[in-house]
């Protein structure tokens, strides 16, 4: 299987070969046996058969949205193919006979539809039920089996969302020798959706707007799952001075009774090795789906950091009363990560974010990979990855690599109650997937005010951040949260709801970079980002949140000027860098670590991973004494 297929949302994806099969089912086969590499699109491992359904889908554009009223899910003659995983605007493109992306103005409509024959079972999957998952498919979309609308495992006949995963389990008594598989994907230019940088009817693409890709972004495949389980996502918070680690787990009942839910972790380093720990946990179950919290002691535990990213793995079974066991596994670390005064604190010590901006665009999953590898060639401990939805393999490979990741979510394009509702519902959706990793240890809720360009006024949306910062602070402290990033940040009764307090700072003259640096570090709110740093009430710094530029340089984007010749950039980096790290400065965040459509400011080639100036160029030493 080839790992370097590309796997996440936003992207313009590209055929796999082996995998390609033709839309036409042929004679039931066995599920082939999953590869130890991981190739599907997910942290958590679950040790069971998957067959992928990606490659040759038949493919329709519904111009005038008629194909739900004219019941093409029972069917509907197709005029064009389409390569699954892949971006509805190239499909469109291809059907065209056009080389480059379609531009689609106010919604668009497509089906795909194939056929799968019906995998055998054997004796030892008695206890199993089909399930089919979409990586990420967005942002409409709905799913039909032999003609029948499904519901997702959350009860959804419509599933909403480009991000992240969602799945089917398939009743048997719809399920024939073959089968046929319908989906309608649905998607506007609507600002009330997430998306991040994509061009909308409020940001047109051009400058910082982007090409809309959409649609069947992720692989899709059939495994077989156990009907009782443990669902594929696991939370992770550690309490490093008790040496304690909480994990949070998601299971799906159908029979109700009691079980056992057995933790057994390991060292990184060997299989076969006896667990470091076990723990059991008796609960009673009813039927659907339960979410619990348990908690185990890790004696002696070495903590997970840049320097030094230990991994510890996690066996999670779920036994039931006649003792068979459904199990995932997934790779974690115990960290802590705090604000404190001025600075970040990574397991009680004071650690300088080493930060770039990336934005992954329409790369592959292979080319992400080179990038990681470069960033941390370049000296970075810390990468931000900039409001977009990337193939979930990669938190795990910044795990093992010692990355810093801060992440964000994809934000609407406009302020209204409809927004916000769908920017919480794609923050709970990202971060349930997502919080089994010891790398990620920033979340921002919003970028520059977009989605919340009334922040300044606007009591509801003000509200709105209030509450989730709140949410986030109580359901996953492991992580820091930002409310947004770059300036308006909201005071609420004197006290900031952010645990940082960032500025995007843009310039490429050195006098204007140290005055507004001093002015930054003096606690002047007002005139030294583009709009006041805080809103709300009144906030008095007074040294009490750590400060982070978390955007800066830009060198070689018209907008920002600066040097554009590798060799003059590298030197102001290091100008503007020794600068900062004169300063009580938490960290920074250099833009950017790839070009990217017009954004020509990048220091890695995007396609080989090449650096484009000296390597180390964005580290620094140890932090300055703090002052007395």
């Amino acid at each position: 299987m080839d790992l370097t297929h590309s796997n996440y949302g936003l992207s313009a994806s590209k055929e796999e070969e082996e995998n390609t099969t033709s839309p036409v089912a042929s004679e039931p086969t066995s599920l082939p046996t999953e590869d130890p590499g991981n190739p599907l699109p997910r942290a958590v491992l679950r040790l069971n058969n998957h067959q992928l359904l990606d490659g040759e889908w038949k493919f329709a554009v519904d111009t005038e949205d008629h194909g739900l009223r004219d019941g093409w899910q029972l069917g509907h003659a197709y005029q064009h193919t389409a390569q699954w995983p892949g971006s509805v605007e190239m499909h469109m493109a291809t059907a065209k006979g056009e080389h480059s992306p379609v531009a689609w103005k106010d919604k668009v409509v497509v089906w795909y539809e194939r056929e799968f024959a019906l995998p055998e079972r054997d004796d030892e999957q008695a206890h199993s039920m089909l399930q089919l998952t979409f990586g990420a498919c967005g942002y409409e979309t709905r799913v039909w089996l032999n003609g029948h609308l499904l519901q997702t495992i959350e009860g959804e006949e419509v599933h909403y969302g480009e991000y992240t995963s969602f799945s089917y389990e398939l009743p048997e008594e719809i399920l024939h020798l073959r089968n046929r598989l319908t989906v309608r994907i649905a998607d506007t230019m609507d600002a009330e959706t997430p998306r991040g940088k994509q061009e909308s009817h409020v940001y047109k693409r051009g400058g910082i707007w982007y090409q809309t890709y959409t649609g069947a972004v992720r692989s899709v495949w059939l495994e077989m799952v156990e009907r009782n389980r443990l669902r594929s996502r696991v939370g992770v918070v550690s309490v490093v001075e008790d040496q304690l680690v909480r994990f949070n787990l998601t299971m799906r009942i159908h029979d109700p009774g009691h079980y056992i839910v057995r933790l057994q972790v390991f060292g990184q380093e060997s299989e076969a090795a006896e667990p470091l720990a076990v723990s059991d946990f008796p609960l009673l179950l009813e039927a659907g789906q339960h979410e619990q919290r348990v908690v185990m002691e890790l004696p002696g535990a070495e903590l997970w950091s840049p320097a030094s990213p230990h991994l510890y793995r996690l066996v999670a079974q779920l036994i039931d009363a006649d003792g068979y066991a459904a199990q995932i596994e997934a790779y974690f670390g115990l960290r802590k990560i705090e604000a404190r005064g001025c600075y970040v604190y990574l397991n009680n010590e004071r650690i300088y974010l080493d930060g770039i901006l990336y934005q992954p665009g329409t790369a592959t999953y292979a080319e992400i990979q080179r990038h990681f590898y470069a960033m941390k060639e370049l000296g970075c401990n810390l990468v931000r990855v900039h409001i977009a939805g990337v193939d979930p393999r990669i938190y795990n490979l910044a795990d093992e690599l010692g990355l810093l990741l801060w992440v964000e979510v994809p934000s609407p394009h406009s302020s209204t109650t409809r927004s916000r509702r769908n920017h919480r519902a794609e923050l709970l959706r990202m971060v349930s997937l997502m919080e089994t990793h010891p790398s990620i240890i920033i979340w921002s809720l919003y970028n520059e005010d977009w989605g919340a360009q009334d922040i300044a006024v606007n009591r509801k949306t003000q509200q709105y951040i209030v509450d989730t910062y709140h949410y986030m602070q109580l359901a996953h402290p492991q992580f820091l949260v930002v409310d947004n990033d770059g300036w308006h940040h909201i005071s609420y009764h004197g006290r900031l709801k952010s645990d940082l307090l960032t500025a995007h700072l843009y310039t490429p003259d050195a006098n204007r970079w140290r005055e507004l640096l001093d002015r930054l570090v003096r606690g002047e709110l007002e005139g030294t980002a583009a709009f006041p740093l805080v809103v709300g009430d009144p906030f008095f710094y007074r040294r009490q949140v750590p400060l982070l530029v978390s955007e800066w340089g830009g060198f070689g984007f018209p907008d920002y000027g600066g040097p554009q010749d590798d060799a003059e950039r590298a030197e102001r980096i290091r100008l503007f860098k020794e600068e900062l790290r004169a300063r009580p400065i938490a960290g920074d965040v250099y833009t950017q670590a790839t070009n990217i459509e017009d954004e020509r400011n990048g220091l890695i080639d995007p396609q080989t991973g090449e650096l484009n100036v000296p390597a180390g160029l964005l580290a620094s030493g140890p932090p300055p004494a703090p002052s007395v």
